[in-house]
């Protein structure tokens, strides 16, 4: 439902021209670290480099608050959010919370 709702970081999207500006449109999602999760990350941790463990739960992170920021702005009757921000930041211990937020506007070809 929500793929025909585009996303860019720019103020602007190349040969489109804002109709409206609908205003401001978020989506969040918090994830937790389940115990096998520390474990792994714990041994990674132990050999240095990547911790694949929280890589793999911040990806899904980011795209679960993607499709909900998509969500909402076709909500709000969007077809595209500009200056899209991303942000992460641990919460209640061992807790992910990440947001995007954007603005949800009515663009047209122009």
């Amino acid at each position: 439902m929500e793929d025909d709702v585009m996303v860019v970081t720019m103020d602007s999207i190349p040969g489109y021209r804002v109709k409206k500006v609908v205003g401001l449109v978020s989506g969040l999602t918090a994830r937790t670290r389940g115990m096998g999760g520390k474990l792994v990350a714990g041994i990674e941790a132990m050999f240095g480099g990547e911790v694949t463990a929280f890589t793999s739960e911040i990806e899904k992170s980011r795209k679960e608050s993607l499709s909900r920021l998509k969500e909402n702005a076709k909500k709000v009757g969007a077809n595209a959010v500009l200056k899209t921000d991303f942000e992460t930041s641990e919460v209640f211990r061992a807790t992910l919370l990440f947001s995007s937020t954007g603005t949800a506007v009515i663009v047209e070809k122009e």
